[in-house]
């Protein structure tokens, strides 16, 4: 297929091309590449430079929806329900509730872009310009949670277009056309490349670019033992733990917080670093203790060799309600009535 457009061959255009030796007739011919895609597939990408024809190509699937915004509503109210909304927007790597409840236009543009691609994950979507205006990083981060979603609800012919290729890994596509050689290749799912994290010996200093993040308070215990947590020079999380005062248990710790920026959630990074809390304090002769509201970690150690459990996991910690020191507390009180997981690390 070749695409055509003509100009008018006034001076400015003339002199431009002349200046060049650049024989302009006022006709520009495009060729371009031809895609066979297969019949049947969840995810497929359309990779190459500007100006290569992915958008010309992408259309072949259908047009990209148009996404609406209401002013004045929160964008996570755009979705059907509260459950919707949270699988969705965490589908695609914007895990803050801060920006959930934000009204569209005044995200950033790296918001705006994984807010427009939560409402347009469905069956048949074609995506344009996929991780463009985001952080390589939150890219790949992005990629990943982006397929996990479509392979688990089982979404089809959803095919991207992007000129980033270090996202084709992460992202694992059925199929890759690359529009600078014109080949299609086809691809089973893959593992995905290994993250290596570095945990970086901190002060609680640190804990101000992390503390809005955290799922339940912003406060943090001042002789807490704390880590930054880095992938490839980022700084992408934090961790701390602080001593667990028993009369009968001897060096015991406990984890204190555990906090991965949103861009980052949705690749399993929490889960490694609170193992690698456990695996420090039991490589220092000490016994480590976790104690957490959130489902994902409870259930991950309730399932893994590494966590056993104390006699108060899953119940409610009521009995902590009637704590002197808690009373005055809104935290500790509204956290004294949920269902907590609580495990030892055994390693």
């Amino acid at each position: 297929m070749q695409l055509k457009s003509t100009v008018e061959l006034d001076q400015i255009t003339v002199e431009c091309a002349k200046a060049f030796d650049f024989e302009f007739d006022g006709n520009s011919v495009f060729d371009v590449p031809q895609l066979n895609a297969p019949a049947q597939f969840q995810i497929g990408l359309i990779v190459g430079p500007s100006g290569s024809g992915k958008s010309t190509l992408l259309k072949q699937f259908g047009n990209e929806q148009s996404i609406e915004w209401q002013h004045d509503r929160s964008i996570c109210s755009h979705f059907g329900t509260a459950d919707e909304a949270i699988k969705r927007l965490g589908a695609v790597g914007l895990n803050s509730v801060p920006v959930w409840v934000k009204p569209y236009h005044v995200l950033s543009t790296g918001e705006r872009f994984r807010a427009d691609l939560a409402r347009r994950l469905s069956d048949n979507a074609v995506i344009d310009e996929f991780t463009s205006v985001v952080d390589r990083n939150v890219a790949k981060s992005c990629s990943y949670a982006t397929a996990r979603h479509i392979r688990k609800e089982g979404l089809q012919s959803i095919v991207f277009a992007t000129c980033h290729y270090d996202i084709v890994e992460w992202l694992q596509p059925d199929w890759v056309f690359d529009t600078t050689v014109g080949v299609l290749s086809t691809r089973g799912v893959e593992r995905r490349p290994t993250i290596e994290l570095e945990l970086i010996p901190s002060t609680v200093g640190a804990w101000a670019l992390f503390r809005q993040h955290h799922y339940l308070t912003a406060n943090i215990n001042r002789s807490a033992r704390c880590w930054v947590v880095e992938w490839n020079g980022t700084a992408i999380g934090f961790a701390a733990v602080i001593p667990m005062p028993s009369g009968t248990l001897k060096n015991a710790w406990r984890g204190h917080r555990t906090v991965v920026l949103p861009e980052f959630q949705g690749l399993g990074l929490g889960v490694r670093i609170s193992d690698a809390m456990g695996l420090m304090v039991r490589a220092e002769g000490g016994r480590y203790f976790s104690k957490s509201s959130s489902s994902r970690l409870g259930e991950y150690r309730n399932n893994s060799p590494l966590w056993k459990p104390t006699s108060k996991n899953q119940k409610v910690r009521g009995d902590s309600a009637s704590k002197k020191q808690w009373v005055n507390s809104n935290y500790r009180m509204a956290h004294a009535e949920r269902l907590c997981y609580s495990h030892e690390f055994v390693g």
